[in-house]
């Protein structure tokens, strides 16, 4: 029994590193806000976004990208 709580316990501890490092974050908040910037400039659609507002990476590649995306929309005009 001690040697199953033990490996449950090791397995659980293995698990809390895992989901998506800062970087990962970021880049998807990046990615999401190039695609908003860019298709809302140009009017080619609407675009569905993570909006994970509460994560600080996320919200900053969001800034980011979307600052990218209207940059680059407005040199293709």
């Amino acid at each position: 029994m001690n040697k199953l709580l033990l490996v449950l316990v090791a397995s659980l501890f293995s698990m809390t590193g895992c989901g998506e490092s800062a970087s990962a974050r970021y880049d998807a908040g990046y990615s999401d806000g190039y695609a908003e910037g860019y298709n809302t400039t140009l009017k080619l659609r609407s675009t569905l976004v993570r909006g994970d507002w509460s994560d600080k990476e996320y919200s900053r590649g969001y800034n980011d990208g979307r600052a990218s995306g209207v940059n680059d929309a407005v040199r293709k005009k």
